[in-house]
């Protein structure tokens, strides 16, 4: 945080045309192009591949790295290539949500998911899922109310984790 602080600062310094903080930071998912979305395309196409062909090693690394790197599993090259990828990914996502609600994308499907999985493979299918279902409902939100696109968004990721998570917590409270 002090360094995203530290690129306001600076951003705000520099002489010129300024650049729109609050888009930067929150994102206009309605002002994004053709050419935006060739890369959206293009960029998820690739990741989902990766992250197809990376799954194993990714999943070994996660359990037990030690165990992975005993196995054979070039640990530092499959995290070297994870960071890329999160990286483009991180990338598209500044440009539709912005920097402060990408940290959201990240995490909450994720979160959301994980109540309910009982293996990797699940967690991750349900973590697209409401991915996709907050993108759209997120959308309808925004249209409807006239509220901004990407923070429509969060909420919309924001219930489903709530959703997902209340039972299990009604059942510790037992």
């Amino acid at each position: 945080m002090p360094a995203l602080a530290l690129g306001v600062i600076t951003a705000s310094l520099i002489q010129g045309p300024q650049l729109d903080l609050m888009t930067f930071l929150f994102g206009d998912i309605f002002a994004i192009s053709r050419a935006d979305l060739r890369w959206i395309y293009f960029g998820g196409l690739v990741t989902l591949a990766l992250e197809i062909w990376l799954w194993r090693p990714l999943l070994a690394i996660s359990v037990h790295e030690d165990l992975a790197a005993a196995e054979g599993t070039r640990t530092e090259y499959f995290k070297g290539l994870f960071v890329l990828l999160l990286a483009l990914v991180v990338a598209i996502a500044i440009k539709i949500v912005g920097v402060l609600l990408t940290v959201a994308f990240l995490i909450m499907p994720a979160a959301a998911a994980r109540p309910l999985s009982e293996t990797p493979e699940q967690m991750a299918v349900f973590a697209a899922i409401f991915g996709m279902l907050s993108v759209a409902l997120g959308l309808f939100l925004s249209v409807a109310l006239d509220t901004p696109g990407g923070p429509s968004i969060v909420l919309m990721l924001a219930a489903f984790f709530i959703a997902a998570v209340f039972p299990s917590v009604l059942r510790q409270r037992r």
